[in-house]
């Protein structure tokens, strides 16, 4: 378990597609059936997670419907229907509050051109956003996650991750972060979850998490 108290962050960086939007839904809504699109998310989560170094996005969400029984016009929905990806209803109030007090961060296995909209929509400062394609690898990997220590130029004991899948866990607690899991759909834990200081199902425990600015070191 990390040694970091909750005074001790001084930086947040978060999943975008899990963690702070509500992804499961857009895929359910283009395969035209939850279950269906629950199975979709699940395998273009495996495809994603276990792809190593980056190769086209869009090309793994359309492979991870064929391979998941939905058929190609729904990838083409998912994929025109971008940009209007949900946050969560209390995604905005809490990045908003944890803005005033630290530098925020993003970590995606996007490609930049479908982050980009999101990242904007979501109306708030980030000091870093990286994305697989800019990396150069996808998550869990360890090369995005050092990016986003880097750009957010503190040490990674003051850096907490939000992760939105279990796999961002072991990802980066391996490069010394931190992890606090917004497991809004209730996964099972994974094994090995050392990284671990918080799990809930909405992000508002964050802010119990972070100080405001005159509450502990900066």
């Amino acid at each position: 378990m990390p040694e970091t108290g909750a005074s001790g962050y001084r930086a947040v960086a978060f999943d975008l597609l899990t963690a702070l939007l509500d992804s499961w839904s857009s895929w359910a809504d283009a395969a035209g059936d939850p279950a269906l699109g629950r199975r979709w998310r699940l395998r273009y989560l495996e495809l994603t997670y276990g792809a190593g170094r980056y190769r086209d996005y869009a090309a793994l969400i359309r492979e991870s419907a064929e391979t998941s029984g939905v058929d190609g016009a729904a990838t083409d929905r998912l994929l025109r229907s971008w940009s209007a990806l949900a946050p969560w209803p209390e995604t905005i109030a809490v990045l908003r509050t944890l803005a005033e007090r630290v530098p925020l961060a993003v970590v995606t296995n996007c490609s930049d051109a479908l982050a980009a909209p999101l990242v904007a929509g979501l109306g708030v400062p980030f000091r870093a956003v990286i994305t697989a394609e800019s990396a150069g690898w996808y998550k869990p990997r360890p090369e995005p996650y050092r990016l986003a220590i880097e750009g957010l130029s503190e040490p990674a004991s003051r850096i907490l991750f939000v992760a939105g899948s279990p796999n961002d866990i072991g990802g980066a607690g391996g490069v010394g972060l931190s992890v606090f899991w917004h497991n809004r759909l209730g996964l099972p834990l994974p094994p090995k979850a050392g990284s671990l200081v918080g799990m809930a199902t909405s992000l508002d425990p964050l802010l119990g998490l972070v100080p405001d600015r005159g509450a502990g070191p900066r």
